[in-house]
């Protein structure tokens, strides 16, 4: 089972080494308050530093304090405007640079452009561009969260902390769902990338399982590949008399089913770093339902327009992460008990 933090580590959550600096990359209420959060545990003071907009939409940063010699940390959450953020960011640290501090971590707890890590058709992989970019503007360290491939990080050539959000929900099943562990019911999607994720979840949890099988028609189906045009060649003695390629079977997706017993049960859908807890019947629908989520992207609209989503503090970790960085302490302690389903 997850230890979430021994008692001791609250009394020396704000023990830190003097030089070290800490900003928010931008003013999103979101990551203003998980800084705030994280400032309050390390015992420090938010850096002082400007960032807004032109008229033209360009982007301007201007540090209002020395960060020469020091450890600068700098938190940004991704907001709906990616490309801004991910512009903001990349001036921060470039301007961090060229005042001559020591090292400069980036706090990215979510790390966009992360689902465009493989080669699609056509395109490109973008997380490695970003990946590129954040090191050439200056960045030597890299924290964030439950990258949705953990392979990303081989995509920097800086140090990668990728830490996870799991022991955090799990407490929170743990000490909010008030219901019997035999009522349980994990259910984990489709995709790969969370089917070992959920079964590490049921594992911890001592609970039983069901799976979600099939899969939906997406937008990189074969049928809008650009390859397809001009128009494939019908004839096969058009392209030559004594050439015969076999063609490919297309594949025939199966409708998406359950299987397994959730009727009647609370069901856990594990989706990333979120959870979705609903009271299941003969369908996955139910109003007596929650999604969990943690802070680490802005949601609070979504929480104004929806109670029954549920916010999971996850500043504890990070700000443990900044501490150990900081004062040049191994970081195993934050990585006890993670799997590599985890």
């Amino acid at each position: 089972m997850f230890c979430v933090a021994p008692p001791e580590l609250e009394t020396k959550m704000n023990i830190t080494k003097g030089g070290l600096v800490l900003f928010s990359a931008n003013s999103n209420s979101s990551c203003m308050e998980l800084s705030r959060k994280i400032a309050e545990r390390l015992g420090v003071e938010m850096g002082k530093v400007q960032v807004y907009q032109e008229p033209n939409r360009e982007t301007r940063v201007q540090i209002q304090e020395s960060v020469r010699g020091k450890d600068v940390f700098i938190i940004q959450t991704i907001s709906k405007d990616v490309n801004t953020t991910i512009m903001e960011l990349l001036i921060m640290v470039y301007a961090c640079k060229t005042s001559c501090a020591k090292s400069i971590i980036g706090v990215i707890p979510y790390f966009p452009y992360s689902k465009q890590c493989k080669m699609r058709k056509r395109g490109s992989i973008v997380s490695k561009l970003l990946a590129s970019m954040m090191c050439k503007a200056g960045l030597t360290h890299l924290i964030t969260m439950d990258l949705h491939q953990k392979e990303i990080q081989g995509f920097f050539n800086i140090p990668v902390d990728n830490l996870r959000a799991s022991p955090f929900l799990l407490q929170y099943i743990q000490e909010e769902v008030n219901i019997s562990r035999s009522r349980f019911c994990v259910v984990f999607s489709f995709l790969s990338t969370v089917l070992c994720r959920a079964q590490s979840f049921a594992e911890r949890l001592r609970l039983g399982i069901a799976v979600i099988h099939g899969e939906a028609q997406d937008a990189e189906s074969d049928l809008v590949d650009g390859r397809h045009s001009p128009p494939m060649v019908r004839s096969v003695a058009a392209i030559h008399p004594s050439l015969e390629i076999p063609m490919l079977i297309p594949k025939e997706k199966p409708p998406i089913t359950v299987v397994g017993d959730v009727g009647g049960r609370i069901a856990i859908i594990v989706v990333r770093s979120s959870l979705l807890f609903c009271l299941a019947s003969d369908a996955l629908v139910s109003c007596d339902s929650q999604v969990v989520v943690t802070n680490t992207i802005p949601h609070e609209i979504q929480k104004l327009q929806c109670p029954k989503i549920k916010t999971v503090d996850i500043s504890m970790i990070l700000s443990e992460a900044i501490r150990r960085i900081h004062n040049g302490e191994s970081m195993s302690y934050l990585f006890r008990n993670i799997g590599l389903d985890d």
